[in-house]
């Protein structure tokens, strides 16, 4: 694998081996993103506990999330984040239709209330910094249930800083990975 990243990634042994000091599970250290994070192994583990917690223990609907972390990499532009999420809703069963109707899923007619509400969630959160009222209503008539609430904000700001880390180390996707499937289209609708 080339490393382009602004902080080089760490070998894989001493990856695995700072992860195993902080309990970080030793396949999140071989991911490009930990590979680096783990130069500061306390922040390393701080973002591992936090994407465990949301991807595994969480009580938003996993395809919701998904569709949330997809709209979030599609709005900044995150390659990586695109990308291994594509992977990751993928195996979760998320269509591909729901996958690339985030691009503009105001005109995705398919998409329900839960949908919108969330996307509507993510992208005003991304542009203003907050949910507006108006949305938050929207999204407490899907969600009736405030630990749902609480872990949507979080979700947004995780995959959003996220976003942010992965593209301000410039971590490179890993070895074999192609970027943007399926078609090639990027945010900025250029090919390639």
């Amino acid at each position: 694998m080339t490393d382009s990243s602004r902080v080089p990634m760490l070998d894989i042994d001493e990856a695995k081996r700072r992860a195993a000091e902080v309990d970080i599970a030793e396949n999140m250290a071989e991911l490009a993103v930990f590979r680096i994070a783990l130069h500061q192994p306390g922040v390393a583990a701080g973002l591992s506990k936090m994407l465990n917690e949301l991807l595994w223990n969480g009580t938003l609907d996993a395809r919701l999330r998904e569709l949330i972390i997809m709209r979030i990499g599609w709005s900044t532009n995150s390659v990586y984040e695109w990308t291994q999420h594509w992977r990751v809703a993928r195996m979760l069963e998320v269509p591909e239709r729901d996958l690339l109707a985030v691009r503009d899923w105001r005109n995705a007619e398919h998409f329900g209330a839960a949908e919108r509400a969330v996307l509507a969630a993510t992208d005003e959160t991304l542009e203003q910094g907050s949910i507006s009222d108006t949305t938050w209503a929207e999204c407490r008539s899907v969600f009736d249930d405030d630990a749902v609430l609480v872990e949507l904000v979080t979700a947004i700001g995780n995959w959003h800083l996220f976003s942010a880390l992965l593209k301000s180390l410039d971590v490179p996707l890993e070895e074999g990975i192609v970027p943007w499937p399926p078609e090639g289209e990027t945010p900025t609708g250029k090919n390639g």
